[in-house]
């Protein structure tokens, strides 16, 4: 099993920059990529980026493609999530998930671990 813990949420004004962690815990060994997803109220969870455990590969998406990026710290056992040029569309429950294996990981099934969220919202 492997438990994940967000933080770094809160209130951010449009144009503004966060940081999103995600500590990793348990069998870490068997984390194939770590992502993040995020929901708006009333939305499904939909993908923001993905990057593999080992290796250089992150994917995006389209909505945060120029304004995020995602690392880690191996070390660490966390992935981070930056964001800069904040939107109010960026508001949302955002959650960490952590894949086994190789999959279709833009897409929430590829994923076998889940953090509880953590909320960020974007004020004009």
């Amino acid at each position: 099993q492997v438990q994940l813990v967000e933080s770094g949420g809160g209130l951010v004004q449009a144009g503004g920059s966060l940081r999103l962690s995600c500590a990793a815990s348990g069998q870490t060994s068997s984390i194939y990529a770590m992502g993040w997803f995020r929901q708006a109220a009333g939305k499904e969870r939909e993908f923001v980026a993905t990057l593999k455990w080992s290796g250089d590969s992150t994917y995006y998406a389209d909505s945060v493609k120029g304004r995020g990026t995602i690392s880690r710290d191996n070390a660490k056992n966390t992935v981070y999530l930056e964001m800069n040029s904040l939107k109010t569309e960026d508001t949302a429950v955002y959650y960490c998930a952590a894949a086994r294996t190789w999959g279709a990981l833009r897409l929430a099934p590829a994923y076998d671990y889940w953090g509880q969220g953590t909320q960020v919202s974007v004020s004009s």
